[in-house]
């Protein structure tokens, strides 16, 4: 689970997007595995089907590996068939920033963290109803916690 960064806000589905973690470089690598970093950090990818994520059962809350902010409900998550954990719709309107991104010779729409600017992956407008959006996310940039019964 990710700690509370001192920002004042708790971890999980109490991090808001409005309590913004900025560390530097060095904090960050302290703070996370290198494959984490290389994700989060670096915006970087997993390979595809590689993620301990992709399959995940039960009622909870997908939230940033880097800062906690609570970003996807269980119930949004679908099987896109893509290798990488998907999700057809963000907990909130302003958890998750969207940028242009045309690395590698594409042009597709990176998603982020608002919290902590960390790089989750992309989202394409090939999702299920009720959005027609896929957010595609690195298993490395999120953490499951299931929900309390």
């Amino acid at each position: 689970m990710a700690e509370d960064l001192g920002t004042g806000a708790g971890t999980g589905a109490a991090a808001g997007a409005g309590d913004r973690v900025e560390l530097s470089e060095d904090e960050w690598k302290a703070k996370l595995s290198p494959e984490r970093f290389a994700v989060l950090r670096e915006k970087g990818t997993e390979p595809a089907w590689s993620g301990e994520l992709l399959h995940v059962e039960g009622s909870g809350m997908f939230t940033c590996a880097g800062c906690g902010a609570a970003l996807f409900p269980s119930d949004t998550k679908f099987e896109s068939g893509s290798g990488w954990p998907s999700f057809y719709r963000a907990l909130n309107d302003g958890v998750i920033e969207e940028h242009p991104d045309r690395s590698f010779g594409m042009t597709r729409t990176e998603i982020t963290c608002a919290r902590c600017g960390g790089h989750l992956g992309h989202v394409f407008p090939d999702g299920p109803a009720p959005t027609g959006q896929r957010y595609c996310v690195n298993s490395l940039s999120i953490e499951y916690e299931p929900a309390e019964h």
